[in-house]
């Protein structure tokens, strides 16, 4: 049997004839040791494999070189766009990412704030669910920056990057309303979710511009997940042919998905039946069945601006400096294929004109 044995500093050290401080000074500032000695250290490191603990460093100097993501639902890919944008900035920064799954429940946000805290994360980034979790505050207090993602942050003290929702609900309705449709249902829950709130109110104030008659026929849902737009589906499809919309608005995407499937399976063909349109044109949009209409998002956009806006307060608070904080709003897009339109004209190549 192979016996595991640990490699220290001390022994990198022993190895090379120089102190611990000089090894430290190797590692952390190379600039202190002249050229020769490095070389010797360096020689010593690679021959014996030893790693600095980066982590017993860290807890040294009382920091990390890491921040925390806390996420709704990991499971939906605009979480995961959102991350690789987060991603991309903080490696250009040498820092990691700790991602914290909440699942859409407030006791786990809070517990995963906890964490990040007790971690000593440089900053955090946090998608909450409702309002600001308590902890929130808690991390300030500690010293830990927090910039809130996919929700404005205006009148709170706190950074923050969004997507207008409002304005996506106003630009999937008003596409159905100009295509024709005058009896459209909106998907979508649980109602205290704001995302979900603020798609409602921006579908019905496309019907006020409108000023049509239309009617608006809100479906709640327990989730905004594939298995809730089956269920949903269903009790469309139950409706009677008078009573039944004939175009649907999703929430996000993955209702849409659930959606388009639950209507196949009833028999209902989109878009000659039911016309549907989503949001956040995830990459499964495209390649659907029937490739789906969504409302775009600038989803590694809006992560790397969050990160932006995090690491630019974390500089602010190393130079003991003021940092003004900021609320960046980005504007959806509307994206037409096939799942609402009956007829789209090859020019348009898949977007609205």
């Amino acid at each position: 049997m192979v016996r595991k044995t640990s490699v220290s500093m001390k022994d990198v050290a022993a190895l090379a004839g120089v102190s611990l401080g000089t090894v430290s000074n190797v590692v952390n500032s190379p600039d202190m040791v002249t050229a020769a000695t490095r070389e010797r250290v360096q020689v010593a490191i690679a021959k014996l494999g030893w790693v600095p603990n980066e982590s017993a460093r860290q807890l040294r100097a009382g920091r990390s070189r890491s921040v925390g993501m806390v996420v709704m639902d990991i499971g939906n890919p605009f979480f995961t766009d959102v991350l690789l944008g987060v991603e991309d900035l903080v490696h250009e920064r040498g820092y990691s990412v700790q991602v914290g799954n909440s699942a859409a429940d407030e006791r786990r946000e809070g517990e995963q704030l906890l964490l990040f805290e007790q971690q000593r994360v440089r900053g955090v980034l946090c998608a909450p669910i409702r309002g600001l979790n308590e902890r929130v505050e808690q991390l300030r207090q500690r010293g830990i920056p927090v910039v809130i993602v996919d929700r404005t942050g205006e009148g709170t003290g706190y950074c923050s990057v969004s997507v207008d929702d409002v304005e996506g609900g106003r630009l999937a309705v008003d596409h159905l309303l100009r295509q024709g449709h005058t009896n459209i249902a909106v998907v979508g829950g649980p109602g205290e979710l704001h995302q979900v709130r603020d798609r409602r109110a921006g579908a019905e104030l496309a019907r006020t511009e409108h000023g049509s008659d239309a009617s608006l026929l809100t479906v709640s849902t327990r989730a905004t997940d594939t298995h809730s737009g089956v269920y949903a589906a269903g009790e469309l499809a139950m409706l009677s042919d008078r009573e039944r919309p004939t175009a649907v608005f999703a929430v996000n995407d993955l209702l849409a998905i659930g959606l388009l499937q639950g209507f196949v399976t009833h028999g209902l063909r989109v878009p000659e039946d039911v016309a549907l349109i989503g949001y956040d044109d995830i990459s499964f949009a495209e390649s659907a069945a029937v490739p789906l209409s969504s409302i775009r998002q600038p989803r590694a956009q809006l992560g790397r601006r969050a990160a932006e806006l995090l690491f630019e307060e974390i500089e602010a608070e190393d130079e003991d400096r003021p940092h003004q904080h900021q609320s960046v709003r980005f504007v959806p897009e509307l994206i037409i294929r096939r799942s609402s339109s009956r007829v789209l004209a090859p020019a348009l190549n898949g977007r609205d004109a």
